[in-house]
C-alpha cells in the first residue's frame, strides 16, 4: 500500500526527517510513536502530500507522491493536528463542502456524506455549525471529513490531542471502526493510544526511525526489561520499639534484601512514603513472585507492588534514549 524509501526533509540547513524507508501493507492499522519534534507529522504531511520532501521516494497505491501528488490525494484522507474546520458551516454542509473538494461526484454525494456521518457519530448534531460544538465534536467533523471520499489510506495527526477521557475512549471506538474499510496510519507521543489502536508501530526520534514492529516484537528486540515498583514497610523490633537506628539504616536493610535476589540488575534508592518506603527494581525477567517472597521472608511488611511502567513505554524510552546517543556521537 506504502513504500518509503530514503525520504528526507530538511529546512534550510537543519533536518527535520530522514532518510527513512518503510513500507505499510493495505488493511493495516500502523503508529507513528514518537516524542513531540520527532518528525512525525513531517513524514506524515508528506505522505499525505501536503509537503514536497528534500530526497526520497514515496508511493501509495503504485503511485508516485512525488511526481503524482493530485492522483495520490484522491486516495488519501488526512485528519492534521488541527483540521481545517469552517465554524459557521452546519456539519452536513461542511461535509458537503469537502466532498466536493476532493471530487465527489454530485450523484455519490448525498450518500458517502450520510455514511461519514454516520461511522463518526454525528447524526444529532449534523445540523448544527460547527462552532458550537464542543471539542471532542470537531474532531468528529475532522476525522468524517477525512473518510467521506471512501479513500483507501486515512493518515491522523494526534486524534486524540486536547480531548478528555471520555472523548478520548469513544475515539479510539471510532478509529476501530475504520480497521475494516480503510488502511490507517496514526502519529502520536501517547503510548496507550497507539498500544489499543494500532496492529504495528513505527518509532521516530530525532528524525529518524528507531524501531520497527509489533509491541511484543519491540520489546524482545529491546530486551524485556521489567521495572517494579515496590513499597514496604519495616515492621518494629521484637521489644515493639520501630525499626529505625535511623533511615540510613531502614534503606540499607530494604536494598540489601532486593539486591540479593537472583535476576535483578538494579535496585533504586529506597524514598520515605508515610509509614513506608517505594523502592524500584530492574530485571530482565518478571520477578514479582520473587521480590513478594523475599520481602516477606525477611521480615518486611510488603505493602504495594506493580509495574512501575508498561512494556511499551519501557521499550520506547530505551529507544529514544539510544537514538538520542547516536545522534550525539
Amino acid at each position: 500500500m506504502i513504500q518509503v524509501s530514503k525520504l528526507s526533509k530538511y529546512y534550510g540547513g537543519k533536518r527535520a526527517l530522514g532518510p527513512v524507508s518503510f513500507e505499510i501493507d493495505k488493511g493495516e492499522t500502523v503508529g507513528f510513536l514518537g516524542l513531540n519534534g520527532a518528525g512525525k507529522t513531517t513524514a506524515l504531511r508528506i505522505l499525505a502530500c501536503d509537503l514536497r520532501p528534500s530526497a526520497g521516494a514515496v508511493s501509495v497505491g503504485g503511485i508516485d507522491a512525488v511526481t503524482d501528488p493530485h492522483e495520490v490525494r484522491k486516495r488519501i484522507g488526512f485528519l492534521p493536528e488541527n483540521p481545517p474546520l469552517y465554524p459557521e458551516m452546519t456539519v452536513a454542509a461542511y461535509l458537503e463542502f469537502a466532498a466536493d473538494l476532493r471530487r465527489v461526484t454530485r450523484g455519490d454525494r448525498a450518500k458517502l456524506v450520510g455514511e461519514a456521518i454516520e461511522v463518526t457519530d454525528l447524526s444529532d448534531v449534523s445540523a448544527d455549525p460547527i462552532g458550537t460544538l464542543s471539542h471532542g465534536f470537531r474532531q468528529r467533523v475532522g476525522l468524517a471529513q477525512a473518510i467521506v471520499h471512501k479513500p483507501a489510506l486515512v493518515i491522523l495527526d494526534e486524534p486524540t490531542r486536547g480531548l478528555d477521557p471520555k472523548q478520548i475512549v469513544e475515539m479510539r471506538k471510532l478509529i476501530h471502526g475504520l480497521k475494516d474499510r480503510h488502511t490507517v496510519l496514526i502519529s502520536s507521543h501517547i503510548l496507550a493510544e497507539v498500544s489499543q489502536t494500532c496492529d504495528r508501530l513505527l518509532v521516530l526520534g530525532q528524525g529518524r526511525i528507531l524501531g520497527a514492529g509489533t509491541e511484543a516484537e519491540l520489546a524482545a528486540h529491546e530486551g524485556n526489561v521489567k521495572l517494579v515498583s515496590i513499597t514496604v514497610r519495616v515492621p518494629p523490633a521484637a521489644s515493639g520499639e520501630p525499626y529505625r537506628d535511623g533511615e540510613v539504616d531502614a534503606r540499607k536493610r530494604i536494598t540489601s534484601v532486593l539486591s540479593r535476589i537472583d535476576g535483578v540488575t538494579e535496585v533504586g534508592e529506597p524514598q520515605s512514603r508515610g509509614d513506608g518506603w517505594a523502592v524500584s527494581v530492574t530485571s530482565a525477567k518478571d520477578l514479582r513472585a520473587e521480590i513478594s517472597r523475599a520481602v516477606v521472608q525477611a521480615g518486611l511488611e510488603l505493602l504495594k507492588l506493580d509495574y512501575a511502567r508498561s512494556e511499551l513505554e519501557n521499550t520506547f524510552l530505551r529507544l529514544v534514549d539510544t537514538g538520542a546517543a547516536a545522534e550525539a556521537a
